[in-house]
């Protein structure tokens, strides 16, 4: 099928934008950066926006660089952006571990992080990443600026806190502390698929203990989140199989799966423990 009608607009500023954005949101304007979520649903009619607006030509909105002690993403960097480290230190690893797991070479040579966001798929491997790491998405609107917590950020399936006349500008993640031990682990059917379980772990090490352990789940709820319990049960320990094991139980206790036609509640429960624990694994290795 083909796309219904709509308007075309291509600002060059991001005041531009957000102006066209004030005035098109009522009438179903919709953002336009990689296209990898939108133009598929519009060809299929299941999206009929009246109005695209095309932030590619806004050269602001490529920014990737660290800025204090945070990276900034802004909302044209592509997934292929990160191919290789973008920082040094246990970040830009992280990264480069993630990209790998999305979708297939040419959808990440178009999609882009803040994309992925603003989309808020439950499988979306850096919405996790900004869940785990306790990131933050600034949004612009004719009204100003605000800055988003990502526990505040995802509010259900395909759902942001981000009003419909809002521009997502970037991205913000801090940098981990030195000697930061990060690991990532997602379970599909086959690769370029999404996600059905994944999951985030990282820890530093205090001696032989670990201190300061996170753990995220993705693609399990309709929000990725850190679990408190998977993490209580780490801080302290030392790192090792009955730990690790122990934090995914504890993981699997603690979530509330999501079911669907081919996916049970409790096969993707049975998943929490092994992504947990094979995150946690990689971070350690």
């Amino acid at each position: 099928m083909k796309p219904a009608a709509f308007r075309y607009h291509a600002p060059k500023t991001v005041d531009e934008a957000v102006t066209l954005l004030a005035e098109l949101a009522p009438e179903d304007g919709r953002v336009l950066a990689g296209g990898q979520s939108l133009v598929p649903t519009m060809a299929f009619r299941l999206a009929k926006p009246g109005h695209l607006v095309d932030i590619n030509g806004i050269a602001a909105l490529d920014r990737l660089e660290v800025s204090g002690e945070k990276l900034v993403i802004g909302a044209c960097v592509r997934h292929a952006a990160f191919h290789r480290p973008v920082c040094d230190g246990p970040l830009g690893k992280l990264l480069a571990d993630v990209v790998r797991h999305i979708a297939h070479y040419p959808i990440r040579n178009r999609g882009t992080f803040c994309g992925s966001l603003a989309h808020a798929d439950p499988a979306s491997e850096w919405a996790l990443v900004l869940a785990a790491l306790d990131g933050e998405i600034v949004a612009r609107s004719a009204r100003g600026e605000r800055v988003i917590a990502a526990r505040d950020f995802f509010q259900g399936i395909m759902t942001t806190a981000l009003a419909d006349d809002e521009l997502l500008v970037e991205a913000r993640l801090r940098l981990p502390a030195a000697g930061t031990r990060c690991g990532f682990y997602e379970f599909n059917r086959r690769a370029g698929d999404f996600a059905m379980a994944a999951a985030v772990g990282t820890y530093r090490l205090d001696g032989d203990k670990m201190i300061e352990p996170r753990v995220a789940l993705g693609g399990v709820e309709p929000n990725p989140r850190r679990l408190a319990a998977a993490e209580k049960v780490l801080a302290g320990a030392a790192p090792s199989d009955t730990a690790f094991r122990a934090a995914a139980n504890a993981a699997a206790a603690a979530v509330d799966p999501m079911e669907d036609t081919t996916t049970s509640a409790e096969f993707r429960r049975d998943l929490v423990l092994a992504v947990t624990r094979r995150a946690l694994e990689r971070a350690a290795a």
